[in-house]
């Protein structure tokens, strides 16, 4: 099974938390991940996918990853 991982841009750019329809399902987006998006905007973050419903997957995201090679300039 292939980790399936997203990108604030592939997810819209959100700026609120809270439950959104996407291509491959449900996405609930906490505020702990927006936090993290806005202070690394090109990390990744892999889905974890929940109990389905309604036969649409559900997903919540869990552990990210910042790019190898980030933007020079920028704080970390």
């Amino acid at each position: 099974m292939a980790v399936r991982k997203v990108t604030w841009q592939k997810v819209g750019r959100v700026t609120e938390p809270g439950r959104y329809m996407f291509t491959f399902g449900w996405l609930t987006v906490a505020a702990e991940d927006l936090v993290i998006w806005q202070q690394f905007p090109d990390a990744s973050f892999t889905l974890v996918k929940m109990a389905a419903t309604d036969d649409v997957d559900e997903f919540h995201l869990g552990a990210f990853e910042l790019p190898e090679n980030p933007p020079s300039g920028g704080e970390i």
